[in-house]
């Protein structure tokens, strides 16, 4: 009888710690799950409502570089206030919060300085406009076409088709060659012919190729002039002026053809 009495006592302890647990713990369950939710659909919402600002600044015809650069602030911005309803849906309370983010920024802040660095950097590349998106350029050695403008970096696709991965500190700290700032570029070509050969004739055979290429530009002006007299060479330069995408093809069709022609008239190419 002792031992029946002793069980049911035992069974009754092991129900109310069941209760006791399940009033303890599954508030916390709830509170957890509800967070959890919060999180997943707020982030969702902060990505779709970031999409969303980005098309109506394309529609207003903002510049497609400071889109880019805004939809990354905006989007984490939103996703702050998504983590903050989240964190107040357990318990934690903002203003507590605000003060354990405070000493946790610090701390992050020290260990991350490189990436707060470049952080501060793509802001002054967005402010200053060194460059935008579709310029090509040429940075701490490396050059190509930028193709986005980062929170944290800049992305720039080289002639060859590779992709430049390039922290935007680094980029603030270099000299900046914009190639496709100017709508205009000039092409400067030296010609080394042989002082046998008949400077007159080789300027009027020079000015002859550069004036039948329709796509060099009547001013700035051509010019073509002896720049050097070396041991063995009669140096003569040639400017023409080229809309800036047309430099490249202009450059090497008239190469080519400089060599041709010279090879016909029988003046010598040092």
């Amino acid at each position: 009888m002792q031992n029946l009495l002793d069980k049911i006592n035992l069974k009754q302890f092991d129900v109310e710690i069941l209760q006791q647990f399940g009033l303890l713990v599954l508030p916390w369950v709830w509170k957890v799950l509800a967070a959890l939710l919060i999180f997943f659909i707020g982030r969702w919402i902060s990505r779709k409502l970031s999409q969303i600002f980005t098309k109506m600044m394309e529609k207003q015809g903002v510049d497609v570089t400071l889109i880019g650069f805004l939809e990354g602030i905006i989007y984490y911005a939103l996703l702050v206030s998504v983590v903050l309803a989240a964190a107040s849906q357990i318990g934690v309370k903002t203003t507590s919060f605000f003060a354990i983010l405070g000493a946790v920024s610090l701390a992050v802040g020290l260990a991350l300085k490189d990436s707060l660095a470049n952080f501060s950097a793509g802001v002054m590349l967005i402010f200053f406009r060194p460059f935008k998106v579709r310029d090509f350029i040429i940075v701490g050695g490396e050059s190509g076409v930028v193709e986005h403008i980062n929170v944290f970096n800049t992305v720039l696709n080289t002639a060859d088709n590779q992709r430049k991965i390039i922290p935007n500190n680094n980029i603030i700290k270099a000299t900046i060659t914009n190639v496709t700032a100017n709508p205009r570029r000039r092409v400067d070509m030296v010609i080394g012919i042989g002082y046998d050969d008949d400077i007159r004739l080789a300027k009027e055979t020079l000015e002859e190729i550069i004036r039948a290429d329709k796509r060099v530009l009547a001013e700035p002006a051509l010019q073509i002039a002896v720049s050097e007299l070396g041991a063995s060479t009669v140096s003569i330069v040639v400017r023409p002026w080229v809309k800036t995408g047309d430099y490249g093809s202009v450059l090497f069709a008239l190469t080519e053809k400089i060599k041709l022609t010279f090879d016909e008239k029988g003046i010598s190419l040092r």
